[in-house]
């Protein structure tokens, strides 16, 4: 009797936990914190009570022409 596609990938996806390093688990513990961090970031810009607020500075990475401007007038000197 071949095996479902369901169990076979069920049986890819399974995991050796005792067989796990340290280095394994802190690497799992920083992906599942670094998920739910972009998570919250996404769902915090998005809000659309958060829109004008990042409107305002949707072009500000685009804005150095202010910055050389802003220099010292006489030359540095």
């Amino acid at each position: 009797m071949p095996k479902s596609i369901v169990s076979s990938f069920w049986e890819y996806l399974r995991t050796d936990w005792e067989a796990m390093t340290t280095n394994d688990w802190i690497g799992t513990i920083v992906t599942v914190v670094i998920f739910f961090l972009m998570i919250g970031l996404y769902v915090h810009v998005f809000r659309p009570k958060n829109r004008e607020k990042y409107e305002s500075r949707r072009f500000t990475p685009l804005d150095d022409e202010d910055q050389q401007e802003s220099g010292d007038k006489d030359g540095g000197t």
